[in-house]
């Protein structure tokens, strides 16, 4: 069944494959910067460590525990198993799997089964004290599973306007996350960012890389030598990493246009908005971003990022009855 929004109703089966995307997607990136706090922590002092889980709640917009001092049993369980955060691991993870239960006639029945058994999984963990010390093989599900159903998706179901919602709700959360993860480090940077970093704070800017899954790529690009510098130039303005915030963009746009075509709905609005940020990222050049200010940086992709998804909203999940039929 094609996924013609040219009823009221398909609207919201658009809207709850973007939306199951969107939340795996911030499960996936959850488990990956708590997986990767939890392996550099080894390295690490417990004072050099404790700033970075304040940090770690910004990069997340998690709520910050009541007390003022925060603990690992303590940031665990509050990214990963409290069910009242909307945004823990759990929580997303229950929320991708309901979205895509109301509409699995759109999806493969490999593509529930594993998004199922992910949830299943999640679900049948419960936060103690042994837990904690094999959480890595959690964290490590997570990010496999999510990976996995991305596999299955793409390799099972048609690539049509279905499974353009789904890839572009994915870019669109990787988008933010990235944005606002790069901002939480550049925001304190007590240094000039052309300076080599060196001892901990170099495990620090290993740890950003690794919170991408671009550590190998960088190193690929500049060598292991680590600059705040190159380490923006990378995740902002890279068009070939998965996680840098330009290939993001890129496809986001790419989704847009392919829906705007198949739906034969061709409001301009949401192209346009992210054609105007792949346009700025594409011709930006790192120099004149650290002048005017990483920090600022990012907080205009996310603004304009926010922009995109609310005009995405507003023409494909709630347009008027009277929009539909005249279609």
């Amino acid at each position: 069944m094609s996924l013609r929004l040219q009823n009221p109703m398909l609207s919201r089966v658009a809207e709850s494959l973007y939306w199951m995307s969107r939340y795996l997607e911030r499960a996936e990136h959850t488990a990956r910067l708590i997986d990767v706090d939890f392996e550099l922590r080894l390295d690490q002092s417990p004072e050099a460590s404790s700033g970075r889980w304040w940090r770690l709640l910004e990069a997340l917009q998690a709520p910050a525990p009541e007390q003022s001092t925060i603990d690992a049993a303590t940031l665990t369980h509050l990214l990963t198993l409290d069910k009242e955060n909307s945004s823990s691991i759990i929580s997303c993870i229950a929320a991708a799997r309901e979205n895509l239960r109301q509409v699995r006639e759109q999806c493969s029945s490999s593509m529930w089964e594993h998004l199922n058994r992910l949830y299943l999984q999640v679900n049948s963990t419960t936060s103690n004290e042994t837990w904690l010390l094999q959480s890595y093989v959690f964290f490590r599900s997570v990010r496999e599973g999510a990976h996995l159903f991305h596999g299955v998706t793409d390799s099972t179901m048609s690539h049509g306007e279905g499974w353009q919602y789904i890839q572009l709700g994915r870019y669109v959360e990787r988008t933010d996350a990235v944005a606002r993860l790069i901002g939480a480090y550049f925001s304190r940077l007590p240094y000039s960012p052309e300076q080599a970093v060196e001892s901990e704070e170099y495990l620090e800017w290993v740890g950003l890389l690794k919170n991408c899954a671009a550590f190998e790529a960088y190193c690929k690009s500049y060598t292991a030598e680590l600059r705040p510098l190159r380490v923006a130039e990378f995740l902002l303005l890279n068009p070939e990493c998965p996680h840098s915030v330009r290939f993001c963009v890129d496809k986001v746009h790419a989704s847009l246009l392919a829906i705007a075509d198949l739906t034969e709905r061709r409001q301009d609005l949401p192209v346009r908005l992210a054609g105007r940020l792949r346009a700025t990222l594409s011709f930006s050049q790192i120099d004149e971003v650290m002048a005017s200010g990483a920090t600022a940086y990012v907080d205009s992709v996310r603004q304009q990022c926010s922009q995109a998804h609310s005009a995405i909203h507003q023409i494909y999940f709630d347009y008027p009855v009277e929009t539909a039929l005249s279609h």
